[in-house]
């Protein structure tokens, strides 16, 4: 490869190294001036220079933050609706859209997360955070969220506030107070099923509500996310279509019997599944006939060895005959060399009891072998691992399809008292149930 810039041939002798070191050259530097860059933006942050840009009710113009007085009104009926009004965000989300009211885009897509977002910003009472993210790698620039990796920049008071503090941090109470109360403070799959339940009308999740009943008990059910947060299908003031009409909601332990009517559908050989299984763990348990003595006598003796070296390293220090820092580095690298033999000795004794154990644990192996199989020992997490895929359409209908198979099985709902279950649409059991009331209030299958 030749560089004309730079006089520069890799097919020379020395290309290829001087390229090399060039390129060492050049990424040093580059860090350098990241290192540079990030250290002046901090200052900068430090003395209110805001990085980023304007967000609704605030326009961000040279570093300096004003009070956009359109958006500034938006945030009031935001904050005045949650804390006063006790509505929650989907709600809000809602009423936003059906009004038309432009968000900070310039659209009428209000969600949610969007109205939650706006609630928790602490600039709206005048407080600025800046280093919320950050940017680990110079060479890639990926920026990842900073949870403490990285001192924040806080100021109070930075700007004018368009929401007093007091009704700031009322609204942050009782942010906290409804996530105690619905038990949604957090994020991620927390239920065997979340993700795995689809509207057959929109495409969107099933998210997870928690109703109550009269007497003061509470169950789970699984409801559209598009249907729970926009409503009814219907076309908005911007010309948007939004809304699900599905229709359909399903308690949690009704989806949850649904799938182990599933798994419980499929024939397989129960039997020579549990035979196999088990001779697998007790092969795995007792697996290498060789009990590792001999690996065993050589990391004994190579720890001797290693001992010994750690001996002489004191003996040096204290004769003078090597500095304090040279002794200190010798020493850790000679302690974690011994630590990670010991690490080895430890696994091969383990492994050892293990193998001598094997018979002993045979019958307990096939035992809780076969209550996984038959599904007398399984729990939600199991069966919610093996479903791929649960969907409610809006004619009634609940298709079940399991993971790493073809077939799917389909729930008529609503009026009767059996669930009627199909098998690539040809009927194939029906098994009587109780119901005690229609699907569209969360229970009763067909």
């Amino acid at each position: 490869m030749l560089f004309l810039n730079d006089s520069l041939d890799t097919r020379t002798n020395d290309g290829e190294l001087r390229l090399t070191i060039m390129s060492s050259v050049a990424q040093d530097e580059s860090r350098k001036t990241s290192e540079r860059s990030k250290w002046g933006q901090t200052r900068s942050m430090e003395k209110g220079v805001v990085f980023g840009g304007s967000l609704l009710g605030y326009d961000v113009i040279g570093g300096k933050m004003t009070v956009n007085q359109e958006g500034a009104e938006v945030v009031r009926l935001i904050f005045h609706k949650y804390l006063q009004e006790r509505k929650g965000c989907s709600t809000i989300a809602r009423e936003l859209r059906e009004a038309g009211i432009l968000s900070s885009k310039g659209n009428c897509l209000w969600s949610s997360a969007t109205v939650t977002k706006i609630l928790k910003n602490e600039k709206y009472c005048g407080d600025l955070i800046q280093k919320k993210t950050y940017t680990p790698d110079f060479l890639t620039h990926e920026k990842k969220y900073n949870h403490g990796k990285e001192p924040l920049v806080a100021l109070k008071d930075h700007h004018e506030a368009i929401i007093d503090r007091e009704t700031w941090e009322a609204v942050q109470r009782e942010l906290s107070r409804r996530n105690r109360a619905t038990g949604c403070g957090g994020h991620g799959n927390r239920y065997p099923l979340s993700g795995k339940i689809r509207c057959g009308e929109c495409g969107k999740s099933f998210s997870h509500r928690t109703k109550k009943r009269q007497d003061g008990s509470s169950y789970y059910r699984w409801c559209c996310f598009t249907a729970t947060n926009e409503g009814l299908r219907r076309t908005d003031g911007a010309g948007n279509v939004i809304g699900c009409s599905v229709g359909r909601q399903i308690r949690n332990d009704i989806a949850m019997d649904l799938l182990r009517r599933s798994v419980n559908a499929v024939t397989l050989d129960k039997k020579a599944i549990i035979s196999n299984l088990a001779r697998i763990v007790e092969s795995i348990l007792a697996s290498g006939g060789d009990s590792g003595e001999q690996e065993l006598r050589r990391l004994e003796l190579e720890l001797e060895k290693l001992q010994a070296r750690n001996d002489t390293i004191h003996d040096r220090f204290f004769d003078e005959s090597i500095t304090k820092a040279d002794y200190q580095r010798a020493k850790a690298r000679c302690e974690s060399e011994m630590n990670r033999v010991q690490e080895k000795i430890a696994a091969i004794k383990q492994r050892q009891t293990l193998n001598t154990d094997t018979q002993t644990l045979k019958p307990d192996i096939r035992a809780a072998i076969t209550g996984i199989v038959s599904g007398r020992t399984a729990d939600d997490d199991f069966y919610g691992h093996l479903l791929q895929q649960m969907t409610v359409y809006r004619d009634g209908r609940v298709e079940v399809a399991l993971n790493l198979l073809p077939a799917k099985w389909v729930y008529v709902l609503d009026g009767l008292e059996k669930y009627r279950a199909k098998i690539g649409g040809h009927d194939t059991s029906s098994v009587p149930i109780s119901v005690s009331s229609p699907f569209s209030s969360g229970y009763g299958m067909e």
